[in-house]
């Protein structure tokens, strides 16, 4: 009977390539993928690279989504942020948990990653490898092919499960020795590195800050964080503006029972989602905002309309606002 291993699986070619080295030691291997809320780019498109990218392996696949649980360590992360509101040594400490108890379920006998030591500073420097495999409870069972050789044995190793002279010794941040073994594979699909995780953003992070103060953190405002132009008019009400059609359709997807939508008559400038109680003064100056996005840059009529309300709606004409309005941006 094999000896049976789960590779956390990203879709990124160090992923791919760490369960295909193991699995060509002989060791039954299954994907896992946590889908995170922070992730980059459109969940349609993400999907798909990561389903061809899985393709490829032709190995067991389960998703696991990160659901309510997981925006806690966000607020408050034991060992801080990164240079922006990145948790990674707190994060990858909770992922490895999960990953355990479906290792216990699965009846894996140990857990494989992608990690190159040196590669990311705040999470896969030596001393954070070791704090983060202590604080899972996975000491010595986390395998790691690509720097293997650099690190303590593991007990795959030990026990001769695979063998260390078959795993890699490398460090740092160049992918050529990936790429290499892509070609060599023939990997062709995956998501390239770099950029993954929203929380390394400066713009997202500080977005993401304002909500948690105003305890507004859940995993449908996160959607909105990703889209659009973002004002905080005052403690009571928050303005997000779409960049254009496809981001305003979404916008008015996502909106809420007691939201309110701003809608540009005669399709002449962009939609926006209001959230909170908009005074006179606020609705106003939403108008004016987006009729500074608008392509007529002269007075605008806006029809202002609670999602809950069926057909109540207000219509207000603004000019555009002042560069004033800059100071609003979140």
């Amino acid at each position: 009977m094999k000896i049976k291993a789960v590779a956390l699986f990203s879709g990124g070619l160090d992923s791919i390539l760490a369960a295909k080295l193991t699995a060509e030691a002989g060791v039954e291997v299954e994907l896992l993928h946590f889908e995170n809320p922070f992730s980059v780019g459109e969940e349609k498109e993400r999907q798909s690279v990561l389903t061809k990218a899985a393709k490829q392996l032709a190995f067991r696949f389960k998703r696991i989504a990160l659901g309510k649980n997981y925006l806690k360590l966000i607020q408050a992360p034991e060992h801080g942020y990164g240079k922006n509101l990145n948790p990674c040594i707190d994060c990858r400490i909770w992922l490895l948990k999960k990953a355990k108890d479906y290792m216990a379920k699965e009846g894996a006998s140990f857990l494989v990653t992608g990690e190159v030591l040196g590669q990311r500073p705040m999470s896969q420097n030596r001393q954070a490898l070791e704090l983060i495999e202590k604080r899972a409870g996975l000491e010595g069972l986390i395998l790691r092919p690509f720097s293997a050789r650099l690190l303590e044995q593991s007990i795959p190793e030990k026990e001769g499960w695979v063998k260390r002279e078959n795993l890699l010794a490398i460090s740092g941040r160049s992918r050529k020795v990936q790429l290499q073994l892509a070609a060599k594979y023939k990997i062709k699909d995956f998501f390239w590195a770099g950029g993954g995780c929203l929380l390394t953003d400066s713009g997202f992070s500080r977005r993401l800050k304002d909500i948690i103060q105003k305890n507004e953190l859940n995993l449908e405002n996160i959607k909105l964080l990703k889209i659009g132009r973002h004002f905080r008019l005052n403690s009571d009400f928050k303005l997000i503006v779409a960049r254009n059609q496809e981001e305003s359709l979404k916008l008015e997807e996502l909106a809420k029972k007691d939201d309110f939508i701003f809608r540009p008559l005669k399709d002449s400038g962009p939609s926006a989602l209001g959230q909170g109680k908009p005074a006179e003064e606020a609705k106003q100056i939403s108008a004016g905002i987006i009729a500074r996005y608008s392509s007529v840059k002269k007075e605008l009529k806006v029809e202002i309309k609670n999602k809950g309300q069926g057909r109540g709606r207000i219509v207000m004409a603004a000019k555009p606002q002042s560069d004033s309005y800059k100071s609003l941006i979140i």
